[in-house]
């Protein structure tokens, strides 16, 4: 019997280091992180509920700006659809946002413009989580950002949290720990335009931004990502708003789904101390074509595949020698029309592009070259051209990107 019990207790010592090694030695699987959007538009419109109905899955929560300050401009506040809001349900943060050319600011007036829209949100039964400060400081204002903080900090309700939108510049400042502890939380901005070669992002860069900031925070913090693009104006002003047709002759930047998914997976596997989730910048209406789809912000969020997949549309007239033709992006990413698209072993006596490309000659072959550059947003087609064969068209086609 007690050679039974020591077998016993030698099996379950086997059992029990077993187990410890391989949750040790095991690969821990990747943290995923909560999912928030700033709502950036300054102008509501009928695009609005389609896109917060879709994006419900997606986001647990809303950054809604609804003013801001400037030195021309003065307080402007934004009219925001609240019913609409009350409708969607999610918790939200009202966003003021505090021009950075501003170089001084009345702390009071700034203080009661907030809890006046605290007020009317709150009474329009909105799900009120906290305020968010989005003030581009310089670096040596941030002792006059600080009292500003403070104070609202104080008036603010105990359900009402205060988050501040944090610069990468501020982390060489001895401000910045005593602006991290009066805020509740935080949101780092990792986007920055250093030159229109590295776009959006440098990935390297935000990494070691985001290590230096977990060190001096001791509250919970996001991170903004930039699901967008802007125009750099000749005199490097950054316009992420301005429709395209009021862009043309800006240098055009951008950042890539793959660079973001890359760099969120890079998040997800070394977790910084006290990161809680991600906040993006913005939600993607139909008519903004700065802004990613939601389609492709979906598959960034979702770790699917991001490879460009491209259909050709071949329609045929009613005269059965003619055909038009157009390329429709059927992947889940947004992506660049591509620069060449040929068809094989195509009989065709006449060809004529149109939209964004030309015809090519090629002798047996149909060729279809980009004259202009156009980003195609997923389940979107663009027309290349029409033709006249001598054969039916069959559909094989090749692509450069």
């Amino acid at each position: 019997m007690t050679s039974c019990k020591r077998i016993f207790a030698a099996s379950l010592l086997l059992l029990c280091l077993g187990y410890g090694l391989h949750i040790l030695f095991t690969p821990s699987q990747s943290l995923r992180f909560d999912q928030q959007v700033y709502i950036w538009q300054r102008v509501w419109t009928a695009e609005h509920p389609e896109a917060l109905k879709r994006s419900r899955p997606l986001f647990s929560t809303l950054r809604i700006l609804g003013m801001q300050f400037h030195p021309q401009e003065g307080t402007r506040h934004f009219t925001v659809n609240t019913s609409l809001i009350k409708q969607d349900g999610r918790p939200v943060w009202l966003v003021a946002r505090l021009d950075g050319q501003l170089t001084r600011f009345n702390n009071q007036q700034v203080i009661q413009h907030i809890q006046q829209t605290l007020r009317e949100w709150q009474k329009a039964g909105i799900t009120l989580a906290g305020v968010e400060i989005d003030y581009d400081a310089p670096t040596a204002k941030l002792p006059e950002y600080l009292t500003l903080l403070s104070a609202l900090h104080q008036v603010l309700p105990t359900n009402i949290k205060l988050s501040v939108t944090a610069l990468p510049t501020w982390l060489d400042s001895p401000h910045l720990a005593r602006l991290l502890r009066i805020a509740d939380t935080s949101v780092l901005q990792v986007h920055n335009v250093l030159s229109p070669e590295k776009g959006l992002l440098d990935a390297s860069l935000a990494q070691r931004w985001v290590k230096q900031y977990a060190r001096q925070t001791t509250h919970p913090f996001f991170i903004a990502l930039p699901a967008y693009g802007s125009a750099l104006t000749s005199d490097n002003r950054v316009e992420s708003e301005a429709p395209l047709y009021v862009a043309e002759g800006m240098r055009e930047l951008s950042v890539s789904p793959q660079t973001i998914a890359d760099f969120i997976q890079y998040l997800e596997q070394h977790p910084p101390r006290g990161l809680q989730g991600l906040v993006w910048f913005r939600l993607p209406l139909a008519g903004d074509r700065r802004a990613w789809s939601l389609t492709t912000l979906e598959a960034v969020i979702q770790h699917h595949p991001l490879t460009p997949r491209w259909s050709l549309i071949i329609a045929q007239h009613a005269d059965e020698q003619l055909f038009d033709l157009a390329i429709k992006n059927s992947g889940e990413i947004d992506a660049p029309l591509p620069k060449k698209i040929i068809l094989p072993n195509a009989d065709c006596l006449f060809a004529d592009g149109a939209s964004h490309y030309q015809v090519q000659p090629g002798s047996s072959s149909l060729n279809f070259a980009r004259v202009s550059a156009r980003q195609l947003r997923a389940g979107e087609s663009s027309p290349l051209g029409w033709a006249r064969c001598n054969q039916k068209l069959q559909g094989e086609f090749n692509v450069i990107p």
